[in-house]
């Protein structure tokens, strides 16, 4: 699995104009939220900054995950599948993505609190918040690039099926968003907490049992 994680970090690193495209998309994404509200000076609710946020990361990550095997020259996966059982591919993906997910997400965050200020109040839960959320999305969008791969509209697939699929995610996350921008205590956020813990289990079980079924497909 660490073999399988540095040879994607390689083959990414060799082809880094593609992370920094996600970037720059990521820039314009949070730089039209500020043209159309912070430039006028308006104050965000809760709600409505918490919402910006996840939406702007929704879009982005999923165009972050969606090449993790759409992305792979054809026989590539063949070369891997020789060497390493399809579970140790697929957590080498999950974990690699999830990295890729962190580091995009505390990214927009930087550009948000630049560009729309910086109204969170609770900073370490918020920064939990964006683990766990980064972790459902690699782990949730992993196995829904390899089913697109399979198929001969992939970017279709994947924006068809990613988002009724992140919604719990999407929904959690976003209240808890809200929680740390209220300053509230971590009981209020216990519950939402909980549930986004209960989704990364079952998405990650659910990835690593479906994935040698679709690799035999």
């Amino acid at each position: 699995m660490y073999t399988l994680f540095l040879f994607q970090f390689r083959s990414e690193f060799r082809r880094k104009s593609i992370f920094l495209s996600l970037v720059l998309y990521l820039i314009a994404l949070v730089f039209i939220n500020y043209l159309s509200i912070g430039i006028q000076h308006r104050s965000l609710s809760p709600g409505i900054w918490s919402a910006l946020f996840w939406m702007a990361m929704l879009s982005t990550l999923i165009h972050v995950v969606a090449k993790s095997f759409m992305g792979d020259k054809q026989g590539t996966m063949t070369y891997l599948y020789s060497l390493a059982s399809p579970g140790q591919i697929i957590l080498s993906r999950i974990f690699y993505n999830f990295f890729l997910c962190a580091g995009i997400a505390f990214t927009g965050y930087v550009f948000f609190a630049f560009w729309l200020n910086n109204p969170i109040e609770d900073t370490p839960l918020f920064i939990l918040t964006l683990l766990l959320a980064s972790f459902g999305f690699s782990s949730t969008l992993s196995i829904l690039s390899a089913i697109a791969s399979k198929t001969n509209n992939g970017n279709v697939i994947m924006a068809v099926l990613s988002f009724p699929i992140l919604i719990g995610i999407l929904l959690m996350s976003i209240k808890i968003t809200k929680n740390c921008i209220d300053g509230l205590e971590w009981e209020a956020s216990a519950t939402p907490l909980m549930m986004l813990v209960g989704i990364n289990l079952l998405a990650s079980a659910f990835t690593y049992l479906l994935f040698p079924y679709i690799w035999r497909s």
